[in-house]
């Protein structure tokens, strides 16, 4: 089944050229299905680009997904021009009294930054607080894992001394299977670019966490709280294979503190190109969180979320 977007959101003509079936709103009206409502508060710079990302991911589902972009009303983007963000986005204000079955909320350029310092993390933590009662399944990514962990939990940050940038192998730790890997292999890769990190030795002091996965190279991986209502990823499994090249050639003569992202380009070599090691299973945690943490997690009456 499709996803279901609004009418003219460029990714659909993206998606569409890559043959993932997507549909807008006036067919998806056609057909008699509760189709699950994700809400993506993304807060990258490049908005087209992470919609893109994350709509490819969530795309490999037989279940049709219902797409609402929110957005804050704290802070206006630079790089994603005003009329995009009119005809596509809702503010919180405009969403705080309705419920989703699952939501995703991105990385953030703001993470060398105290998390209080932040312009907008009033609002941020209204909507952390807010998701815990009108969501079932919350995903954070990158900054925003490293800010809800510290909102829910308390769980700090720190700075790194270099920039965690490239693809990284992982590992699971748990002992019992957990459906969020089913499919999943011994290892898996996970891109990751980032100033700061969370450490294992304050998340397990918590009994409300769970590290599930973590890296020898990168640290903690995946944590998991509320049997799944929240998982917290420190990587970018929804990267694109050219978005660290970019990042790289970007900050190349413009920061000492970022090397060449390490076991990305085949042989090290730039100028060979990426090879791309994690996309297979980046589309099974996605996958697997739609169809067991959301789809079999939310009630059918979704106003029934507690």
């Amino acid at each position: 089944m499709p996803l279901r977007l609004p009418d003219n959101l460029p990714a659909i003509e993206l998606l569409q050229q890559e043959n993932i079936f997507v549909m807008d709103e006036r067919r998806a009206h056609g057909q008699d299905i509760r189709p699950l409502k994700i809400v993506i508060l993304n807060l990258m710079p490049l908005k087209i680009t992470t919609e893109t990302d994350l709509l490819r991911l969530l795309s490999n589902t037989p279940l049709q997904l219902d797409i609402t972009f929110m957005k804050l009303s704290s802070h206006t983007p630079k790089n994603t021009p005003v009329q995009h963000m009119m005809m596509f986005y809702r503010d919180f204000n405009a969403l705080r009294d309705k419920t989703f079955d699952g939501m995703i909320v991105t990385g953030a350029p703001v993470e060398q930054m105290e998390f209080e310092e932040v312009s907008y993390w009033q609002e941020v933590s209204s909507i952390f607080e807010w998701a815990k009662t009108h969501v079932t399944s919350t995903l954070y990514i990158c900054w925003a894992a490293q800010a809800g962990l510290y909102y829910h939990y308390g769980i700090p940050k720190y700075d790194l001394p270099k920039k965690m940038f490239g693809i990284f192998k992982h590992h699971v730790t748990v002992s019992t299977p957990l459906p969020i890997f089913r499919g999943f292999d011994d290892m898996f890769r996970m891109p990751h670019s980032r100033h700061t990190e969370v450490r294992k030795a304050d998340i397990i002091r918590n009994p409300a966490l769970t590290v599930i996965a973590e890296s020898n190279e990168s640290g903690v991986g995946i944590v998991m709280a509320r049997d799944g209502r929240e998982f917290f990823i420190t990587g970018h499994m929804e990267y694109n294979p050219d978005t660290l090249d970019n990042e790289y050639k970007r900050d190349m003569g413009k920061r000492d503190d970022v090397e060449m992202p390490r076991n990305y380009y085949y042989h090290d070599n730039i100028a060979e190109g990426p090879i791309v090691r994690w996309r297979a299973h980046a589309n099974l945690l996605f996958q697997n969180w739609i169809n067991y943490y959301v789809y079999q997690a939310t009630p059918y009456d979704i106003t029934q979320i507690k």
